[in-house]
């Protein structure tokens, strides 16, 4: 236990300092993070960390998922549902029948053996090349896509990944049963993803106590992944659903007291997990090398390249294809949804990275289909496996900004943004309008001094001039009001200083201080949310 506790420390103090690294280097981290791990994983000396597929299944991967179908839109989610399901169903199938032929033909794996590397390489894992992508500011429409792909391609390929693996170890597949068990995956994870995120939802009001409300958020993932799970399923599909409707119901009942300390607490959670899942990745390098035996590692890396092509070639063909076919054959199609410029699904294609649910997946598959019986090529399958995460993940990777900047996807992306800030400023104007103009009955309900109530309605109404300014800045202005909100950041710091004296010399007690220090802490976090928005914009 005491060595598990070291290791657990150490992994955490190392994916620390390489994301610092990363941020300095202007490097993707997670990129960095898979570099570091292999880096340490074939230096000698050092002890072998495996990762066990149970603790990223159960384990990482729920929250992983929840946090991500959480903050997406189910707007967008519902306006690009063609594309998301085409992506993460039918692109997962078709890149599983391609490698799996390649694997076959190439490699020489039997067909069953072949299926099963084929549902394991099949979903990208979205997670690093959309944090590149985003912070890079690409179009909303492309990052609503990968997104989407990304919350339900893993249910897809971790139930094809199922039925494969039963083909191997029964020597049987029926396409019409396993046709209706996915039917009633889908339909059965969906209705208790729906049912989980209500009841969660339900209990967290009834609570009333945010530490309580985010302890019950933090265990929402696991009771929507954790049961269909046991019962067959992927559990995928229930914790995407679960995550959509709390982000979306939830908008009117997560109380604000909640939801500032959940939106830290998800964030550190969401960031370790990460940075843990990329560096373990590049550590199982050792784990895969000593599968293989006395295999021939040249003609090993050859059918890895091989195999990471065909994945590769595959989700472009798919891609620009069912971008501009349907288009092209069903002319209502074009006009209710014109094909977009070719730098969209470009950009959607190149972003086809595979990660940490292959590998577990892969180091999943049991060493033994019978008592007397290996599983067979196993060793291979975790090699071809790993070779698709490095190839698509170190050489992808860190092309993904030069291909976005390239692409022009940049510039419109700011467009975009200019655009969504406008109607941003809109929207909280006229908020802020009806809220004045109920001023006057709210003050009739309370019984409110006259003092009070003209007092209560100039502060609001300077909030409407101020964020009238905002709206109409042009460049000039928006460098102004950078200036004026990071002086205000400075004068913040000021007045901290010497909160902080008071406390030092016992004028005020800690309980006061606390007090102080919070109201400080959310101004501050305001104003530099603001200035940070700014500086983006203008990136």
């Amino acid at each position: 236990m005491d060595q598990v506790l070291y290791v657990a420390a150490a992994l955490a103090a190392i994916t620390a300092a390489v994301a610092a690294a990363a941020r300095r280097l202007d490097w993707p981290a997670p990129v960095l993070l898979v570099v570091a791990g292999l880096a340490l994983a074939l230096t000698p000396g050092l002890p072998r960390v495996e990762l066990p597929p149970d603790l990223v299944l159960l384990v990482l991967l729920p929250p992983i998922i929840y946090t991500a179908s959480f903050g997406m839109s189910w707007q967008a989610f519902c306006a690009n549902l063609r594309p998301i399901v085409l992506l993460a169903v039918g692109c997962v199938v078709a890149t599983t029948i391609a490698v799996a032929a390649a694997a076959h033909w190439l490699v020489g794996m039997a067909w069953s053996v072949a299926f099963v590397l084929g549902a394991i390489v099949s979903p990208p894992d979205v997670v690093a090349p959309l944090a590149i992508a985003r912070r890079l500011g690409i179009p909303f429409r492309i990052s609503a896509v990968l997104e989407g792909e990304g919350l339900v391609n893993d249910a897809t390929a971790l139930v094809l990944f199922e039925f494969a693996l039963a083909a191997v170890i029964t020597g049987s597949f029926s396409l019409v049963e396993a046709t209706a068990t996915f039917g009633a995956v889908v339909a059965g994870e969906t209705l208790y993803g729906l049912a989980i995120g209500w009841t969660m939802l339900w209990l967290r009001r009834l609570a009333g106590d945010p530490r309580i409300e985010v302890t019950l958020s933090l265990l929402t993932p696991y009771l929507a992944f954790w049961v269909p799970r046991t019962f067959g399923g992927s559990g995928v599909l229930a914790t995407v659903v679960a995550g959509l409707y709390v982000g979306s119901a939830g908008v009117a009942l997560i109380r604000s007291s909640t939801r500032l300390p959940a939106v830290f607490v998800w964030d550190f959670v969401t960031y370790l997990i990460t940075g843990a899942i990329f560096l373990l990745t590049g550590l199982q390098a050792r784990t895969v090398l000593d599968s293989l035996g006395g295999a021939p590692l040249g003609r090993l890396v050859l059918y890895g390249l091989a195999i990471s092509l065909v994945a590769i070639a595959v989700r472009f063909l798919w891609v620009f294809s069912l971008t501009y076919l349907p288009r092209w054959l069903v002319p209502p199609l074009a006009r209710r949804d014109p094909a977009p410029a070719w730098p969209y699904p470009f950009m959607i294609a190149f972003t086809g990275v595979r990660g940490v649910v292959s590998l577990a997946a892969a180091l999943s598959i049991p060493f033994a289909v019978g008592p007397e019986r290996p599983f067979p090529d196993r060793g291979l399958i975790l090699f071809l496996t790993f070779s698709v995460i490095v190839v698509t993940l170190v050489l992808q990777g860190p092309t993904l900004s030069f291909v976005v900047r390239r692409l022009g996807l940049v510039e419109l992306g700011r467009a975009e943004r200019r655009q969504r800030e406008a109607q941003q400023a809109e929207a909280e104007l006229a908020a802020a309008r009806t809220a004045l103009d109920r001023l006057g009955r709210s003050a009739e309900d309370q019984r409110l001094p006259a003092h009070v109530l003209e007092h209560t309605r100039r502060q609001h109404e300077r909030r409407i001039h101020h964020l009238e300014r905002r709206r109409d800045l042009d460049g000039d202005g928006a460098e102004a009001v950078r200036l004026a909100e990071a002086s205000e950041l400075a004068m913040l710091a000021a007045e901290r200083e010497h909160i902080n004296k008071l406390a030092r010399l016992r004028t005020i007690p800690d309980e006061v201080r606390r007090r102080i220090e919070r109201d400080l802490d959310l101004r501050e976090e305001r104003l530099r949310h603001n200035v940070q928005g700014v500086s983006d914009d203008e990136e």
